[in-house]
């Protein structure tokens, strides 16, 4: 018993250990910029792998980066950002509902097909910004229910140590916007050849489309869907509120 005892002590050292090591490099992005993050790094191993390193990243602070993007990405992923505390549980619970839904009518549509192949239901998340940003930051790519409970966690110490305003900042300089292609800098550069602070709205609105799926659109600009959705995003920003 007294080996249990001590094995179950030293785990949960290790694991208050872990969560004062995220709460001091949480702490420390109040001030100082992060150079990577785990999904960065990820993605930079990959491509050493693969012999070909693109690399694409240049931080501008906030006041640097258009309002119109500001706006753009809030409307297409996260309308309630100022108002919630880093979760919206009301997002995730309609993400819950239309992924029950999809899975219904794939099975049924796999019912009728018999033997022949049925395209996979599209899962939707209902992840904040705050949510994402604690994901590609410090964790992994996992997908388990432990990794999950570890970013609520990173979610609700990123709300408490940080504003909204840095914990907007943080992700549009360090989110993915195409193979190699990370921050809005990067972004602006790459599609546009302009900077992140003269994106028109237009523009903006297509930049946060893309997000969801930034490889797939990077490869198939022409994408119906694309222009479709820019157009709905641009229709949102008039009411998106900023931090």
């Amino acid at each position: 018993m007294k080996p249990l005892l001590r094995w179950l002590a030293l785990l949960a050292m290790a694991f208050v250990a872990l969560q004062l090591f995220f709460v001091l490099r949480i702490a420390a992005m109040a001030v100082l910029d992060p150079q990577s993050t785990s999904f960065q790094r990820s993605e930079i191993w990959g491509q050493l792998r693969g012999g070909d390193l693109q690399w694409r990243q240049e931080w501008r602070p906030y006041g640097a980066i258009a309002d119109t993007l500001k706006r753009a990405v809030i409307a297409s992923e996260d309308d309630g950002f100022v108002a919630h505390d880093g979760i919206d549980w009301n997002a995730i619970e309609k993400a819950w509902e239309r992924n029950n839904r999809a899975e219904q009518q794939a099975a049924k549509a796999a019912a009728r097909a018999g033997d022949r192949p049925v395209r996979p239901p599209k899962i939707r998340g209902g992840s904040t910004i705050t949510q994402q940003l604690a994901k590609n930051l410090l964790l992994s790519g996992e997908r388990t229910l432990l990794r999950k409970g570890q970013e609520f966690v990173l979610t609700l110490l990123l709300e408490r140590l940080l504003s909204k305003e840095r914990i907007l900042e943080i992700y549009l300089n360090s989110v993915e916007w195409g193979d190699g292609v990370f921050g809005a800098e990067a972004a602006a550069q790459r599609y546009f050849k302009k900077s992140a602070g003269r994106l028109t709205a237009q523009e903006a609105a297509r930049l946060a489309v893309m997000l969801p799926a930034p490889k797939r659109f990077e490869k198939n600009p022409g994408s119906a869907y694309l222009s479709g959705r820019t157009r709905t995003i641009m229709a949102r920003m008039g009411s998106a509120e900023l931090p």
